[in-house]
């Protein structure tokens, strides 16, 4: 038997797509900023549900299809990290759009866990412990805030050609 995430979608701002940045611009209706939210239990099913919601918001903007791969990937290494690391009992991706950036949040509200032990040495070999540097690699910027009732990161992609 499968259980898959409950899943509470929250619009936070008007949703409608606009297909050619161009036209954008002429629509004085086109909020400048647009969001979107998923809040949903944090199992292994999390993943791909928000990576799953995460491309059909960037569908349904008109968001560069460039933006895709960079888009799951930033996903799927954020809200793992909630998912496996955090031990709370949410995950949230929260997405938001304007006409040159697409900020990528992830809330968690369980506790920040630094990495333990000694420092990864360069060139060391391993299976995991990268994904915030993947996510830096494909990101403008990338930010941790991490509190004791939770933690936030956001990583900002570029929608420029």
């Amino acid at each position: 038997m499968s259980i898959s995430p409950r899943l509470s979608p929250v619009v936070l701002a008007e949703d409608r797509p606009v297909l050619h940045p161009q036209d954008r611009r002429q629509d004085p209706s086109y909020p400048e900023r647009r969001t979107a939210g998923c809040l949903t239990v944090a199992t292994a099913a999390s993943v791909p549900a928000l990576r799953r919601f995460a491309r059909g918001v960037a569908a349904c903007w008109g968001l560069p299809a460039g933006i895709d791969d960079a888009l799951r990937l930033v996903v799927s290494e954020l809200v793992g990290n909630a998912v496996r690391h955090s031990g709370g009992p949410e995950v949230a991706l929260l997405l938001s759009a304007d006409l040159s950036t697409l900020a990528v949040e992830v809330r968690d509200n369980g506790r920040w866990r630094p990495r333990a032990g000694r420092p990864r040495p360069e060139g060391e070999l391993a299976c995991g412990g990268r994904g915030l540097d993947i996510v830096e690699a494909c990101a403008l910027r990338c930010t941790v805030h991490a509190r004791n009732g939770g933690t936030r990161v956001v990583a900002e992609l570029s929608l420029r050609d």
